[in-house]
């Protein structure tokens, strides 16, 4: 059970190479007893400061690699997995990309990451709603993603948990669709307050969903003041020329 959710995430989590159906053997989760209610802070604190921990070392480890990782978090179905197709179809030939899938169950997304042209390993959760920084050093060791590229972590569909945990990544991009409510980033602010960058995606559905996008930038700044916030479609391929050059912005960062 963990301790800052409640989640269980313990010894069912798998890393998964597609290529291959298993695991590699060394990912795993942490386990932890049923706390008394007088010890449960203490129990988070330590937890967090061993995530990140694990976490420092797991940036030493992609920035000696030239790699850059984004963590990418958003609700189920925002369109994390289509962004990320159409992002290795168009940036593929000139930018090698890899993807860390996280996931409870299932190899659907890593397999649609390897048929758009991508490695892709996939992490299972189990019952965990979110992706630790153990969790992704194991991912690391499993796919070795090769010197100078770009890593998208595509974290499990959750608003809450996700943004406590520190994965070594390079930025944070919170990713939402013209499908949700636009005070979303009102009601899960601490998502959106750790945002590096804030998509708004299926801005192609805005005909005909209820949804105001003036209002939505301006919840997402309230959060974080000054947050660049990008508007795309990727199934119409609108918007996505910003998306791209804001990914070799920030290769070019991590460079320096």
């Amino acid at each position: 059970m963990c301790a800052t959710c409640g989640c269980s995430d313990g010894p069912g989590v798998r890393v998964i190479d597609p290529a291959h159906g298993h695991g590699p053997g060394d990912g795993h989760g942490h386990g932890h007893a049923h706390p008394h209610p007088t010890t449960t802070v203490a129990i988070e604190v330590d937890l967090l400061a061993k995530n990140d921990d694990l976490a420092a070392r797991n940036r030493q480890w992609l920035a000696a690699r030239g790699v850059t990782a984004l963590n990418l978090m958003s609700s189920p179905g925002a369109g994390k997995t289509t962004l990320l197709e159409r992002t290795i179809r168009d940036l593929g030939a000139d930018l090698p990309c890899a993807v860390l899938e996280g996931d409870q169950e299932t190899l659907l997304d890593a397999e649609r990451i390897r048929a758009a042209g991508a490695r892709a390993i996939q992490i299972n959760t189990g019952a965990g709603c979110h992706l630790d920084a153990d969790m992704v050093a194991a991912g690391l060791r499993a796919l070795a993603p090769e010197q100078g590229s770009l890593l998208f972590v595509e974290n499990v569909g959750n608003l809450v948990c996700p943004a406590l945990f520190d994965l070594g990544e390079a930025a944070r991009v919170v990713i939402m669709s013209v499908t949700e409510g636009a005070d979303k980033p009102l009601k899960y602010p601490h998502m959106f307050r750790t945002a590096d960058l804030v998509v708004l995606t299926k801005t192609d559905l805005l005909p005909y969903v209820p949804f105001d996008v003036g209002f939505f930038v301006e919840c997402a700044r309230r959060a974080r003041a000054g947050v660049e916030v990008l508007q795309l479609s990727a199934t119409a391929e609108e918007g996505l020329g910003a998306w791209y050059d804001w990914l070799r912005a920030e290769m070019n960062h991590s460079a320096l």
